[in-house]
């Protein structure tokens, strides 16, 4: 049998017909010389629907004047395919980004032709794909002619993206640069969203991000970070650093060891030359890197994915903004599904609190009128926004929303609880109260190690009722007498709450805990009441038995300290049984001074500050 060789494209009427269906390469790979050439020639079809993902660059097939010939469904919107849905003359296929291959390959969307970008081919006879692998080897395996446009700027990249250059029905050639998407620069906001959720991030885990502001925030707060690897549906500038400086080196993943593996790529040229005939990066199909039960082969498997709006039970809206269609599922559920099946998995939805200057929350009592729900509240593990990481797995209606109305701007929290506590069963003990401790910073999250171990200094929170509650029944005997100085035996939910919603403009409520994936355990608590006439701050501390001579009572009491002095108080004082000789030592080390009591069983301790 002889050999077929490809053509060189002279005349569109062997392969496109009135009413076909073509694909059109997908995001920096969309073969933008090869679709103008068709444009040219509208006139001889009608019908003639384009297939795609997101393109970069102009997408001019979406003009008003070409709709007499063709017909756009678009499975991720960009900037043109956007307004043109909006404007009612192209459609919108929702779908993950995992099972569009198979939409193709098993003719539920048949393809008559697939319009590529390849490298030239190389000694073997082979083109590379390049920087998009994803659904483009599935429509060139599935469509009836495959016609190539062949680019020597085309970088070639290893993994499963290679296509023999005689299974190529026509080609054009052009020599032209890939169209660049260039990283957007840091505001404080995203910053602080990616230091956040690298807390969430533990050293040998493996990473998925998409592109923007949030992912190269969370990748420029991983510096510190060791053994890092990488299996995404996208690889942009961000990584680069990361991989140059051996903080990614994959050397830790449990599948493809020492492999970033990854589906697309988009970014600057600097992007396009590292890919370039690199060994440690692999492309692969999305049907492969975006299957669930892929990803979460990855041991400690880390999904980061943004949102537009979260609403206060868990629900993720992230292609839609109210009925107005913006993007796409893409892969966010393939891998948030995926990390939550991996062994120390975390699936991450991290967005800014606001929206519109500051004046729209996106977290929200209900999502908004017209909304889609793309990842489920079943589905959501984590929500970090600049203002903290909300904890939502394992949490019931009313925990959640604490958690998420903690982590929302300041300015609408109050007004969160009131519209909450008409939807959900929240108790009427649950009162609004400012839980922020601005001498803490942003994120009011300090990490520190005690004894090799991590902790998190932070304020207690209105979501802490149970955990607190777990801390108190944690404790001996003797404990609730040195901490209580009662017999008290009993903390019910609702004196757990009172002990958690602690205005902090006026006391405050700090506590030291771990965390290990959404486990959180409260070891030590330090608070001082205001005492408005004399100015002055009485103090109070208790550790966990198991976590004693840590240092964790000194910690508390060194942030009280400083905290007290910002706002300006007088004073520190402490009551504190005489047999606790501990907490006396660590008073007195502080600067405590006793001053004399007519009570034998307790010392009054002052510090002036």
């Amino acid at each position: 049998m002889a050999v077929k060789v490809p053509k060189k494209l002279s005349d569109w009427r062997p392969y496109v017909k009135s009413g076909a269906r073509v694909f059109l390469g997908s995001n920096a790979a969309c073969p933008h010389a090869l679709v103008a050439l068709l444009l040219k020639q509208s006139n001889r079809f009608r019908d003639v629907e384009l297939v795609h993902i997101l393109t970069l660059g102009e997408s001019p097939w979406t003009d008003e004047k070409y709709r007499h010939a063709f017909k756009v469904n678009s499975l991720f919107l960009g900037a043109g395919s956007r307004e043109a849905v909006a404007s009612g003359i192209a459609d919108y296929t929702p779908c993950f980004l995992s099972e569009i291959p198979s939409l193709f390959t098993e003719g539920v969307l048949p393809l008559d032709v697939a319009l590529i970008q390849v490298s030239p081919p190389d000694k073997q006879g082979f083109c590379s794909l390049g920087v998009s692998v994803d659904i483009v080897a599935a429509a060139c395996r599935s469509a009836r002619y495959v016609i190539a446009q062949i680019n020597p700027s085309m970088p070639r990249t290893f993994g499963r993206g290679f296509i023999p250059f005689n299974s190529i029905d026509a080609y054009i050639e052009v020599d032209e640069p890939l169209i660049e998407l260039p990283p957007k620069p840091q505001d404080d906001i995203t910053l602080r969203i990616g230091r956040n959720v690298s807390m969430l991030i533990e050293d040998g885990s493996t990473l998925q991000m998409g592109i923007g502001r949030i992912p190269d925030a969370v990748l420029q707060s991983l510096q510190d970070h060791r053994r890092l690897g990488i299996h995404t549906e996208m690889f942009s500038d961000g990584l680069i650093d990361l991989m140059e400086k051996g903080v990614v080196d994959n050397s830790r993943k449990s599948l493809h060891p020492g492999k970033t593996i990854t589906s697309f790529c988009m970014g600057t040229k600097k992007l396009y030359s590292f890919v370039h005939e690199n060994p440690h990066v692999e492309f692969h199909p999305s049907e492969y890197t975006n299957n669930p039960s892929i990803i979460a082969q990855n041991d400690r498997m880390i999904a980061i994915n943004s949102a537009i709006e979260v609403d206060l039970s868990g629900q993720v809206v992230a292609d839609s903004v109210g009925s107005r269609l913006y993007s796409g599922i893409g892969g966010q559920v393939d891998f948030i599904r995926g990390a939550s099946q991996s062994r120390n998995g975390r699936p991450i939805i991290a967005l800014p609190a606001t929206a519109k200057g500051g004046t729209v929350s996106r977290i929200v009592p209900s999502i908004s009128q017209g909304s889609g729900v793309v990842t489920s509240r079943g589905d959501v593990h984590y929500v970090v926004t600049e203002f903290g990481i909300a904890t939502l797995r394992g949490k019931s209606i009313r925990e959640r929303a604490l958690e998420l109305i903690q982590v929302a701007h300041p300015d609408f929290r109050e007004e969160l609880l009131r519209q909450v506590r008409t939807l959900y069963w929240v108790p009427n003990y649950q009162l609004a109260r400012s839980t922020r401790v601005v001498e803490l910073g942003e994120s009011e999250m300090i990490k520190m190690k005690l004894k090799q171990k991590k902790f998190v200094l932070r304020p207690l929170r209105a979501s802490d009722e149970r955990i607190l509650q777990e801390f108190f029944y944690s404790h001996t005997e003797e404990t609730l007498l040195m901490r209580y100085n009662s017999g008290v035996n009993r903390m019910s939910r609702e004196k757990a709450y009172t002990l958690v919603n602690v205005d902090q403009t006026k006391d405050l409520a700090l506590c030291l805990v771990r965390r290990k994936g959404p486990k959180e355990r409260i070891h030590a608590v330090g608070r001082y009441y205001f005492v408005e006439k004399g100015n002055y701050g009485e103090v109070a501390f208790v550790v966990r038995e198991s976590s004693r001579q840590q240092g964790m009572a000194a910690e508390l009491l060194q942030a009280l300290i400083g905290i007290a002095q910002t706002r300006g108080l007088a004073k520190l004082v402490a009551l504190v049984r005489v047999g606790n000789k501990a907490m006396l030592k660590v008073l007195k080390k502080k600067g405590f001074v006793p001053v004399a009591t007519e009570d034998p069983t307790e010392a009054y301790l002052e510090l002036t500050l």
